[in-house]
């Protein structure tokens, strides 16, 4: 039996159309030549051409003619959106059919986004009445109808190509026929037990028959994590049998397998799978959030026998008489602490599986790991230490998880799925089962630990001069955290620790202590490199859950973000830009981590709010093209006006450095938290992609991810390339990447030189003017660095890629989607976690910042609380409130009252709507004397100086007593202006006042 309903597969009508003469085929034809009888057989062949069609394996070269695209190079490019089509009568619907992924609203309407289209404008509208029995996220074909008369596109949902809801997480409701109130029983289908579900684009009930309620899998599983709330609820419907049950399941969260999709007048039906439980109980928000965005979170039992076996290949030692061999004139490696860096061991010999491979051997050198107090996976280990020649040398060396997870095991593919590991507040789903990710695979201290190290030296401007990349062996010396690295920065006591943790550090902290001073110096440096290059800096505060002993929440607050992080993040870019290169050198296919060059539209809009706070890109005129918007044209419907005509850039020449200053301004201003969050609403999404077009956030030309391979499976394949590189004889060094290298956003032409390049060239100047540098691994002055890496693939040009390029770019996408899924249910849960608790508070005032106006009302920020809510314009009562949309404000239509970004409120807690899981806030007057009420503005007032500015974080970095926090927009440790320089500004204000 075949799995499609067409009388013969994609690929036998594509084989048989090129057969045809000229490789091309009619409809008539084809139909003759597979003898189709009535109508149905040949609707479902124009379906399928149409669908092979959009895929782009077929041509529609007249209107019943298809061809191969080799056939018909002419016809293969589709003409742009927006263009028009010649005059034409619309013919049957099915012509014009398109494959796309619906987005359901909880109105009841969809949109369609045709595949392979990036454009928001070519989303086709689905009334409610056409959805054809499609649920959110199918991959649908759509029957487009002729335009409107404002440009809309819209169509019907004419087949459900691929369902992407196996399973849907919903609340349990029985059968209540007698009793009114439920959401449900105005339908006359629902009759019996029912799940309503959890995602809100789901509008329509899940029937569950007779008898489908009881789970189908065992009450006790290692896989769920539940709170005793919820284990004490459990007996009450884990025994369906008990006397005194009574409606055991009602009201629970429940998984349900969808056995029977919907149709036309027909609900889905389903069985539950699982009973997770009440869903306000702890733990309990956490298994339903894992079920809704389907995250695989059970380890296969063949998955975990790999694993463990994986993990019980022994380490062997080196062999006894290499382990004192040197190079000639380099120092001793007998000492066990501070030898040399840089000195090469003999070989190690590997576990098997795989090919043995020279490693160098790193334990005797003072390496560290520095994570989170409750992190159980250490993938990262660092050392820092100066060089004889006045640079410094810096040691990532990264788990070797590649020698433990090989291509095409049930561990690797089980790894493939995941894509990610997910990481929630009070539990994770790893990406690999414990044996690896918290055991062979995590640097432990004082355990031997295979790895993949990048080796880079660095001079004082911090310009990587070099590098080297290599397998190596370590033996981490001590397992640090942020708040310990944090504590000695700012030279403070450290508390909290415990006694076993603080003997542990006795033993070590003659070494731990100067390292970390080290570390941060040349963090210092790195990110003052960056700077230069134009690399972007938000560094927006992400939301941090804090419970107590017994798992309550306390409060939702502020990440802080503090020097111990911003180091071990600059010495991963380094490692990772190294790592790019390297593959990139070398010429063979690798994975990259691509930010593209922001949409114009996008800019514009950005420019449009920023303008109101008096801040700019900084663009210069632009060449436009005049547009109207569809919801413009939607308004002037059935009027005798015109539709609002807006002029859009149609190329702007953007580029990182005009973020990065934008960022430099707005420091330290009251408006820095909406702009910063506007700016980056502006730019694209970061993405894995086989094809290397530069990371636009970073200023960087070549950037991928390898330093977090027990997580992030485009990493373990980073790591399969340079083991392959490696194991092939490829040259393990790279050349000097310097700030000032040509970048595809091209402010910095290749020409010019910046007055750091013109200050390096004179006498005297840092080393990393030039293009030569030492090289890296041995501490010698005097060795050059080859400046013409080894073209691997190119010496023997029948030699195949260690991946191919097809297999890359379906990794990469991949891992795109996993990455998409697992931040939404990270962001989920934690509003979930915010309303939970919330919910206490109703009626309790606060004071807020508005964060943004919509036609709904506006967005507001709580100031002691990491927490967003809405306040509806139809609560506000003393006048009649509508949108401006030409400023993004809302404008009273009598008083003239106005409610914008950046404004200070004072707001209640009013209810909380569980359905759209939003809080919604009241309005309340402000108590501030002499100010209206609800508008006096939270930024001060421009050019008056009336309103003395807050200081920024390098003003206060600068203040006696101020610990080490993150560095300013400069890149240096935080500098304030001289007093003189702050009259003088002061005196222009004035005078540009007057």
């Amino acid at each position: 039996m075949s799995d499609h309903p067409y009388p013969q597969s994609d690929r036998e009508l594509i084989r048989r159309i090129e057969r045809s003469a000229g490789h091309r085929a009619g409809y008539k034809q084809l139909v003759r030549e597979l003898g189709l009888g009535g109508g149905r057989e040949r609707r479902l062949l124009l379906e399928q051409l149409a669908r092979i069609t959009s895929r782009g394996d077929l041509v529609k070269t007249e209107s019943e003619q298809w061809s191969i695209p080799a056939a018909a190079p002419e016809k293969t490019a589709r003409p742009p959106h927006g263009v028009a089509d010649l005059p034409q009568e619309h013919r049957a619907t099915r012509d014009r059919l398109l494959a796309g992924r619906i987005d359901l609203h909880r109105d009841g309407y969809a949109f369609v986004r045709p595949n392979g289209s990036t454009n928001r404008d070519d989303d086709l509208f689905i009334p409610p009445n056409e959805l054809n029995g499609a649920m959110q996220g199918d991959e649908v074909l759509v029957d487009e109808a002729p335009p409107g008369r404002d440009g809309r596109r819209s169509g019907r949902v004419a087949r459900v190509l691929t369902r992407r809801n196996p399973t849907v997480v919903g609340i349990f409701h029985y059968a209540r026929s007698h009793r009114r109130g439920s959401t449900w029983e105005h339908m006359p289908l629902i009759n019996g037990n029912y799940v309503t579900p959890l995602d809100e684009r789901m509008t329509q009930p899940i029937l569950i028959p007779e008898g489908a309620e009881i789970p189908a899998t065992p009450k006790e599983t290692p896989h769920r994590v539940l709170g005793e709330e919820a284990q004490l609820q459990q007996r009450s419907w884990s025994d369906l049998d008990r006397e005194d049950s009574h409606n055991p399941l009602e009201g629970l969260a429940v998984d349900v397998e969808i056995t029977d999709f919907p149709t036309p007048g027909r609900p889905a039906r389903g069985r539950v799978l699982e009973v997770l439980g009440p869903p306000d109980a702890f733990g309990v928000d956490v298994e339903i959030i894992i079920r809704k965005h389907h995250l695989p979170h059970v380890f296969p039992t063949n998955v975990l026998a790999e694993a463990a076996a994986s993990a019980a290949l022994p380490i062997s030692e080196p062999a006894a008489e290499d382990s004192e061999a040197t190079e000639p004139g380099a120092p001793s490696s007998a000492r066990l602490h501070a030898p040399k860096v840089g000195i090469v061991r003999s070989t190690t010999v590997l576990p098997q599986p795989g090919p043995v491979s020279p490693r160098r051997d790193f334990r005797g050198l003072p390496i560290v790991t520095i994570d989170g107090e409750t992190a159980r996976d250490f993938d990262d280990a660092v050392l820092v230490q100066p060089l004889p020649n006045g640079n410094w040398q810096l040691q990532v060396h990264i788990a070797d998880v590649s020698h433990y997870v090989r291509p095409g095991t049930a561990l690797d593919l089980e790894a493939r799925l995941r894509g990610t590991s997910v990481y929630f507040p009070d539990r994770a789903i790893p990406m690999l089962p414990p044996d690896l990710s918290s055991g062979m695979c995590s640097l432990r201290p004082e355990e031997d630990r295979l790895v993949l190290s990048c080796i880079m030296e660095i001079d004082a401007r911090g310009e990587i001069l070099g590098y080297k990349v290599c397998e190596g062996i370590i033996r981490s010396k001590a397992r640090l955290t942020y708040t310990l690295v944090q504590a000695i920065l700012d030279n403070k006591p450290i508390d909290g620790i415990s006694p076993e943790y603080t003997r542990y550090l006795d033993a070590y902290w003659s070494e731990i202590e100067p390292a970390i001073q080290q570390m941060y110096q040349l963090a210092l440096k790195l990110n003052a490199k960056r700077h230069r290059r134009g690399s972007i800096d938000f560094d927006l505060p992400e939301p941090v859950i804090l419970f107590d002993p017994n798992g309550n929440m306390q409060s939702v607050v502020r990440s802080q973000r503090g020097w111990s992080h911003r180091l071990i993040e600059e010495f991963m870019l380094s490692a990772n830009e190294c790592v790019a290169h390297w593959i990139e050198a070398h010429g063979i296919p690798g994975i990259y981590r691509i930010h593209e060059t922001p949409d114009p539209k996008r800019i514009i809009d950005f420019e449009e709010t920023a303008s109101q706070f008096g801040y700019s890109l900084g663009f210069s005129s632009l060449p436009v093209k005049r547009i109207q918007t569809r919801g413009d044209r939607r308004d002037s419907r059935g009027t005798n006006r015109q539709a609002k005509t807006h002029e859009v850039a149609e190329s702007i020449p953007v580029t990182p450095q005009m973020y990065q200053r934008l960022t430099a301004k707005i420091e330290g201003k009251p408006e820095e938290r909406i702009l910063s969050y506007l700016m980056l609403r502006s730019l694209k999404q970061a993405r894995y992609s086989e094809k290397n077009v530069g990371h636009f956030a970073l200023a960087s030309p070549s950037y991928t991810h390898f330093t977090s391979p027990i997580r992030r499976y485009p990493d373990l394949i980073v790591h399969r390339l340079l083991r392959d590189l490696l194991q092939s004889g490829a040259d393990p060094q790279g050349a000097a990447i310097l700030s000032t290298e040509p970048q595809p956003w091209g402010e910095k032409a290749t020409t010019k030189s910046s007055k750091h390049d013109r200050s390096a060239k004179e006498p005297g100047a840092p080393s990393s003017a030039r293009h030569h540098a030492p090289k890296v691994g041995i501490v010698r002055s005097t060795t050059a660095l080859s400046q013409h890496p080894t073209r691997h693939q190119d010496d023997d040009p029948s030699t195949p890629p260690p991946l191919p390029e097809e297999e890359l770019e379906a990794i990469a996408a991949e891992s795109s989607q996993s990455e998409r899924r697992a931040d939404d249910a990270e962001r989920e849960l934690i509003e979930w976690k915010k309303i939970k608790f919330m919910q206490d508070r109703v009626g309790e005032d606060f004071h807020a910042i508005i964060l943004s106006c919509t036609k709904y009302g506006f967005f507001v920020e709580l100031d002691d609380l990491f927490i967003e809510g809405l306040v509806p314009i139809a609560t506000l009562q003393d006048d009649r409130y509508i949108f401006r949309d030409t400023d993004r404000q809302i404008v009273g239509t009598r008083n003239g009252r106005v409610f914008k970004m950046g404004q200070r409120v004072h707001v209640l807690l009013d209810r909380i709507d569980r359905q759209q899981r939003r809080l919604q806030f009241a309005l309340l007057p402000s108590e501030e004397p002499g100010a209206p009420s609800s508008t006096r503005l939270y930024a001060p007032k421009v050019g008056g100086g009336a309103t003395k500015p807050r200081k920024g974080k390098a003003a206060r970095a600068a203040e006696p007593g101020t610990p080490h926090t993150s560095p300013n927009r400069s890149g240096k440790a935080g500098k304030t202006k001289s007093k003189a320089r702050e009259r003088n500004k002061k005196a222009k204000g004035k005078r540009k006042k007057t």
